[in-house]
């Protein structure tokens, strides 16, 4: 007997299309937000816009952590529901299938994605949010150019003001430029100029050169008659200011990969307070893991609505659990990193009581005849929908009438 069967493949497509689907689609929701927040950090930091879009790339493995689970649940659950809806289900259990037999397809989906899931959380995950920082970090201290902005005086070493009025070209070709500078004697001299471009210095790194074109040159001499010179091209020297280099790997316990992990929670050097975050990070991310193997039950117990009903409520419900859950493992970490609670209590304790709340709900669903895992649920939501109903057909006679000739026709 073949381990893949006809039937096998015929559960993988109907597994594969949605999964994928959620995954994009939860991926996409918790990015925008994201996005929204990064646009205007950069346009207030005045830097330039493909920054966001490379910070956005280094949260794609910490939005999939979520997505992931929450795609391959869906994925399986909206398969089941499809076969239980077109009655394939009931075929499929008349000829001796049990739900155990049928999961086998999703379980080797599960633990594809279970590997890849652990790739993620253990090792891309760190680097990405490091490069992360360290973009924010360059970002907000002028690295990257974003130290000068647009329409606003910037001061420069305590010593010259700047402003530009507009930039054009990526900013490469500046325009309406005007510039205070006071000197170690205490000159000052104010220059304007119609535009400028910003040049590097190849003999001196920490300047750059800011070559103006047709401006006026106002020097101010201590109480004598200014003077006043006229240019077509000059160039003006401009000191970087200094910048840190951004920290090293590691100042946080969600830059560390699973193996750093281990070897700083359990070693006997480290402090009890960076013990108990490494350890509660370690935990968090296995946790996380490991819960995907009760997904699929998850997914089967809530996929099966009640006879002659097309109730999608296990879909709604399952989101709920998923996300709550998440939640719960996020508060958990924070806690046992507080040194207030144990990590295997605060992470896995959660875990032990989810995992048997899962193993009741499929076991009511497969093994009780007519058994419903949200039975209860199911008839809350369907009187409630039904007085919703009723509410609405009050307040709007004539469109119940309509409807109701319509049915007589």
């Amino acid at each position: 007997m073949n381990f893949i069967t006809a039937l096998d493949r015929y559960i993988f497509r109907l597994v594969l299309v949605p999964m994928l689907g959620v995954f994009v689609i939860a991926a996409s929701l918790l990015m925008m937000d994201k996005m929204l927040r990064l646009f205007e950090f950069v346009s207030t930091e005045g830097g330039p816009i493909g920054v966001v879009f490379k910070m956005l790339l280094n949260l794609i493995p910490e939005y999939a952590s979520l997505a992931i689970p929450l795609g391959l649940m869906l994925g399986i659950l909206l398969a089941f529901r499809k076969l239980a809806t077109s009655s394939e289900l009931d075929v499929m259990r008349a000829v001796g299938w049990s739900y155990t037999r049928l999961l086998r397809v999703p379980y080797c989906i599960t633990a594809v994605m279970m590997i890849g899931n652990f790739l993620i959380v253990g090792y891309v995950q760190p680097y990405a949010r490091y490069s992360y920082e360290e973009l924010q970090y360059e970002l907000s201290s002028g690295a990257l150019g974003a130290a000068i902005k647009v329409g606003e005086f910037t001061t420069l070493e305590d010593r010259m003001a700047l402003r530009i009025e507009q930039s054009e070209d990526d900013g490469r070709r500046l325009i309406g430029i005007f510039a205070r500078i006071a000197n170690d004697k205490g000159q000052v001299l104010s220059i304007s100029a119609r535009e400028g471009r910003f040049l590097a210095n190849r003999e001196d790194r920490n300047t750059i050169i800011l070559r103006l074109m047709d401006g006026t040159i106002i020097q101010d001499m201590k109480g004598k008659t200014p003077r006043i010179l006229s240019f077509t091209q000059h160039d003006l020297p401009i000191d970087l200011p200094a910048i840190e280099r951004f920290r090293k790997r590691g100042g946080q316990d969600r830059e560390y990969i699973l193996p750093e992990l281990l070897e700083i929670g359990w070693s006997d050097h480290t402090s009890d307070a960076l013990r108990a975050e490494t350890q509660a990070n370690f935990n968090y991310r296995m946790v996380e893991v490991v819960m995907m193997l009760m997904l699929p039950l998850l997914a089967v117990a809530l996929a099966i609505p009640p006879k002659r009903s097309s109730s999608a409520l296990g879909v709604f419900v399952s989101i709920v659990m998923v996300v709550a859950y998440h939640k719960v493992n996020q508060y958990g970490q924070s806690i046992a990193a507080l040194e207030r609670l144990d990590p295997l209590l605060a992470l896995w304790g959660p875990f032990a009581i989810f995992a048997a709340l899962i193993l009741w709900m499929y076991y009511r669903v497969a093994y009780v005849p007519g058994g419903q895992a949200i039975g209860a649920l199911e008839v809350a939501f369907a009187k409630l929908a039904s007085w919703v109903k009723k509410l609405w057909r009050r307040k709007n006679p004539l469109s119940a009438a309509k409807q109701k000739d319509v049915t007589h026709a």
